[in-house]
């Protein structure tokens, strides 16, 4: 097959391309390198030239005025002008319902020439979109990334991106798109919970994680338990990062000589994914159901990983014993999680086998490529 990969979160689509690569397939992957995060791409449509000196200034300025973005015009220009590139497919694959990131009028106009000039086509939803935000706003979910807004509408800024999606704009593209492709997959339980049902739904596909660049690191409990938390400001609500602060505070008092803390913000992806390497535990998120990417390749190493693990994800996986720490909005319960692993050295050892074993089972990056090859050729 020849394959376009259209957009990246968190490195999903370039590890899909590489296990696509292995079977045989022929794949183009284009982005905008996910910001500070900088992933490559075969053709990228970054903002680059209102990020530089003084058109930087002037999208400042613009931005404290009308809180618009000039990059969102940008990345829309620099699309439009990879179209031409962009022929022929076998399969387009939409990272989400908006991959350029530009306003909701010019990505409906750039999609439909894509879709256009090109043969079948799916959407991935690993990650907010019309419909998934209007599924928390009604309550579908216990708790979601939508809780600490609605408790404090003050946090309005923390949100932006994800309230773009739930505007007028947003609903008619995402209505174009659920017409006009063959299928949406889930890339967890996240987002496989809100379309269970749907006529466009194929199914849950797990993300594709590469092990080759993510060793197992045996972990040894003997010394001090080092605990690893990593800190995007942008995300900060979102992911629930006060109740991992609150916990490591009381950690902090509790275990002064049995535990180091590693605390590290904003950093690229290259740099993040090698802070953690000397960690035994890692925090990941809280205001989720199943494991996103960054939890996922720390349990490829051997990390115990505080994220989502809620009982849908146990049943769907048929999980007995847990290959991560579940952890809720409760900086008291996550205290307590850590606590008892900091006591039971034994256990960190026993989770760390378990979630490499889960991830190469479920998460092997070649195995999971076949089942998109599967869902591409099975659609509706």
């Amino acid at each position: 097959m020849n394959i376009l990969l259209v957009g990246e979160y968190s490195r999903l689509h370039n590890s899909l391309k590489e296990g696509l690569t292995a079977l045989g397939h022929t794949v183009v992957l284009v982005g905008d390198g996910d910001g500070f995060k900088q992933y490559p791409s075969d053709y990228s449509y970054e903002a680059k030239w209102v990020s530089k000196g003084l058109q930087n200034k002037l999208r400042q300025a613009v931005y404290r005025l009308t809180k618009f973005d000039l990059a969102t015009i940008e990345r829309g220009i620099r699309f439009n002008r990879l179209l031409k590139n962009l022929k022929g497919f076998d399969v387009v694959q939409l990272i989400n319902e908006a991959p350029v990131k530009t306003t909701p009028g010019f990505e409906l106009k750039i999609l439909k020439k894509l879709l256009a000039q090109n043969n079948k086509s799916f959407m991935l939803c690993c990650g907010i979109d019309y419909f998934t935000l209007q599924f928390m706003l009604n309550g579908g979910f216990r708790y979601s990334i939508l809780d600490p807004l609605l408790q404090n509408p003050s946090l309005k800024k923390y949100y932006s991106y994800v309230n773009t999606y739930n505007t007028a704009g947003h609903k008619k593209l995402y209505g174009f798109l659920v017409k006009n492709i063959k299928g949406v997959i889930a890339s967890d339980m996240d987002y496989y919970l809100p379309y269970l049902g749907r006529p466009e739904f194929l199914g849950l596909i797990a993300n594709p994680i590469n092990l080759t660049p993510l060793p197992y690191i045996p972990l040894s409990t003997s010394g001090k338990i080092i605990i690893f938390l990593g800190i995007n400001r942008w995300t900060y609500y979102p992911k629930g990062i006060v109740f991992f602060e609150e916990a490591l505070q009381i950690i902090k008092e509790k275990y002064a000589e049995r535990v180091e803390i590693i605390i590290a913000e904003n950093v690229p992806y290259a740099t993040y994914i090698n802070l953690y390497n000397t960690a035994h535990i890692v925090l990941d998120q809280v205001y989720a159901y199943d494991q996103g990417y960054n939890a996922l390749e720390a349990m490829a190493k051997g990390k115990v990983v505080f994220t989502g693990a809620e009982k849908e994800f146990n049943e769907y996986y048929n999980l007995t014993r847990p290959v991560a720490i579940n952890a809720l909005p409760n900086a008291q319960a996550i205290a307590g999680e850590l606590s008892h692993l900091i006591e039971n050295p034994a256990e960190i050892t026993a989770i760390s086998l378990r979630a490499r074993a889960f991830i190469e089972k479920e998460h092997n990056y070649i195995n999971i490529a076949g089942k998109y090859i599967d869902a591409w050729s099975k659609d509706l």
